[in-house]
């Protein structure tokens, strides 16, 4: 079993709950022969919690490095945060995370709405002549990203040059 983990482990950089499910997993498709069925749990535990010990998988790392990745990439805080519950990262973990974005940029959502309007070609980066024939659906874009009314209405009321200034300094 600690072997199925560290090959994993080498391969991706998962979280407690994605390895937990992967080496149940992998246990299931092998023939183990000499372990009961009830004692894979326990085992599985065990492996985890050596892991956790001697730093191989840590949660809290996990959840910074998504984040950050996720970021970059122009996504919402709402994404982000769904992203962290849907892999199985601990409460705690993702409210520091979020804490840690919100407390270093108070208006993420807003630059990363922006890149999601640069990389999709929505919004302000729209000609000046087609912006309002495709309001409603870059809304619905940007509502579909994770992004509230507030912060979408707020970049697709954005000028042209303010866009432009923004993303030079992005």
């Amino acid at each position: 079993m600690r072997n199925f983990a560290f090959n994993y482990i080498e391969k991706f950089a998962p979280s407690k709950q994605q390895l937990k499910t992967y080496l149940l997993k992998k246990y299931l498709k092998s023939k183990i022969p000499n372990v009961k069925k009830n004692n894979i749990n326990d085992l599985i535990d065990i492996v985890i919690e050596d892991l956790e010990k001697s730093k191989f998988i840590n949660d809290k790392f996990y959840s910074e490095s998504k984040a950050k990745s996720l970021i970059q990439k122009g996504s919402s805080i709402n994404k982000i945060r769904n992203f962290l519950i849907n892999k199985g990262v601990g409460e705690k973990y993702i409210k520091n995370t979020i804490d840690k974005i919100q407390t270093n940029n108070e208006d993420q959502d807003f630059f990363s709405a922006i890149k999601i309007c640069k990389k999709k070609r929505i919004g302000p980066n729209r000609e000046e002549d087609n912006r309002v024939l495709f309001y409603k659906k870059d809304m619905g874009v940007l509502a579909r990203s994770g992004f509230d009314f507030e912060v979408s209405k707020r970049v697709m009321d954005l000028d042209k040059d303010e866009y432009l200034k923004i993303i030079n300094l992005l």
